[in-house]
């Protein structure tokens, strides 16, 4: 802790103020001059306190709690000597601010406080936009230089154990509450750091909250319902930023009490509410290129875990055969994501990342092992009201000759135009065809949601219930 001549000395270093303008000069309002003063103080207490704790402010080992009262106790000290009269609120002000900027996320911190905000994109250190209610807008946050961007990335990144340096220019990590980080420095980012930071709300969604938005209908969320309760395997399939998460978070909701859950994540997302979860997150290399643990070697160490379930957040590569193999070997109702445009495009995409697994494996092969493993694809979109809506539920079927045979049991309704705002009036609405899924949920003792595929008895196999 630092002493009292220490905090002395810091503090004559700090209390040096701009001087005050002359008779010749304009005047200037009192008000203005007190802000920038405030502004002047901010700074240099702001350097003087990068200079005191250094490396303390960005090491994993020292607890939060212990690191916050160490730049409180300085700050404290430093403006107890200061000669600038402070107000009391003004100086409450000043601790809270500079707490938030040596300790928090500088001028991010408001934005990643409002709830409204859902993505924070920083694009150098004077350009910073949002996204609210899927529109994108550009705010008046800035960094004071690319050096105090550069200090927010470091310390977000090495509280979760990643580093990011010119020899590793971009990482994925994570803030404490589970909001996805994105970090990318020079020489790879022509105009300086880029941080893009996707919120995660602070109570997870549910799924009456995704049908007021208008994700999903009510009758739409029970036969997704069904679908998890019968143990189909379902992918979640979309473009980035649609929600792909947010959605498979609340279909893992409806997972039953009392089964064994694994997670698999590049970076510990998912916030699922049953008691028994494992949560696994993969590990990148060290600086010396040592010790990374990928997604699929996390994927087939799950498999002697005893899993009920297996959830990967995101399938993007080789791990795509083995989670494809745990879903034909006895693993029924995994959950999982993949980039896609379409239910068409996301069987073509794990095809693809099936042949990156390195395996020699003849096309036809892969096709079936795609169209036995699974059983309801799940189209997420962002439209162009900003909104993100299921436009597809959609049966694998099998395979005919050499092509994966689908089925939509739902598509959006494109037809139904918008309203005065601009907002889209349509729903994914039922095709009207008997998905070969319902003979499973029979099977399983789940109830069929016959008035979910429009109420038409003929959807109901015998023996089933409504």
């Amino acid at each position: 802790m630092p002493t009292a001549a220490h905090a002395g000395g810091l503090a004559s270093r700090l209390a040096r103020v701009a001087p005050e303008g002359t008779a010749a000069t304009a005047p200037v309002d009192p008000a203005a001059r007190a802000l920038d003063t405030l502004t002047q103080l901010k700074d240099r207490a702001s350097r003087a306190l990068f200079e005191r704790l250094g490396s303390k402010l960005s090491d994993a080992d020292i607890p939060e709690e212990q690191l916050h009262a160490l730049v409180r106790a300085d700050l404290q000290r430093v403006i107890a000597f200061e000669q600038t009269p402070l107000s009391e609120e003004d100086k409450r002000r000043l601790i809270h601010e500079l707490t938030d900027e040596v300790l928090g996320y500088g001028p991010l911190q408001p934005l990643l406080d409002d709830p409204a905000v859902t993505e924070v994109m920083v694009n150098g250190p004077d350009t910073v936009y949002v996204e609210r209610n899927g529109r994108i807008a550009r705010t008046s946050a800035a960094f004071a230089s690319e050096q105090h961007l550069r200090r927010v990335i470091e310390r977000i990144v090495s509280r979760v154990g990643r580093r990011i340096d010119e020899s590793s220019p971009l990482v994925d990590a994570r803030l404490p509450d589970g909001s996805r980080v994105n970090a990318i420095i020079p020489p790879l980012a022509f105009s300086g750091s880029s941080l893009t930071i996707r919120k995660f709300s602070r109570q997870p969604l549910q799924i009456g909250d995704l049908i007021s938005y208008g994700t999903l209908t009510a009758d739409l969320a029970e036969l997704l319902r069904a679908c998890v309760q019968a143990r189909l395997n379902v992918i979640v399939s979309g473009g980035t930023g649609t929600g792909k998460t947010t959605l498979l978070n609340v279909l893992s909701s409806f997972i039953p009490e009392g089964e064994r859950i694994i997670t698999i994540e590049d970076a510990v997302e998912l916030q699922l509410q049953q008691e028994h979860v494992v949560r696994l997150e993969s590990r990148p290399a060290n600086i010396e290129g040592k010790g990374d643990i990928s997604i699929r070697d996390l994927v087939r160490n799950s498999l002697r875990m005893r899993p009920d379930r297996i959830i990967v957040g995101e399938v993007r590569g080789g791990e795509s055969l083995d989670m494809l193999q745990a879903m034909n070997t006895g693993h029924d109702g995994s959950l999982s994501t993949v980039h896609a445009n379409s239910p068409r495009d996301a069987v073509a995409r794990l095809e693809t990342l099936v042949l990156m697994a390195g395996m020699d494996l003849p096309l036809r092969a892969v096709r079936e092992q795609v169209a036995s493993a699974v059983d309801v694809i799940v189209q997420v979109s962002r439209m162009r009201d900003g909104t993100r809506r299921i436009t597809h539920v959609t049966e694998v079927l099998g395979m005919e000759g050499d092509t994966v045979t689908l089925q939509d049991a739902f598509l959006f309704d494109h037809a139904a135009g918008t309203d005065r705002e601009g907002r889209l009036l349509g729903r994914a609405v039922p095709t009207g065809v008997r998905p070969r899924f319902l003979e499973r949920m029979v099977e399983q003792g789940v109830p069929v949601p016959t008035r979910a595929l429009g109420g038409v008895p003929h959807l109901v196999p015998v023996g089933g219930r409504s």
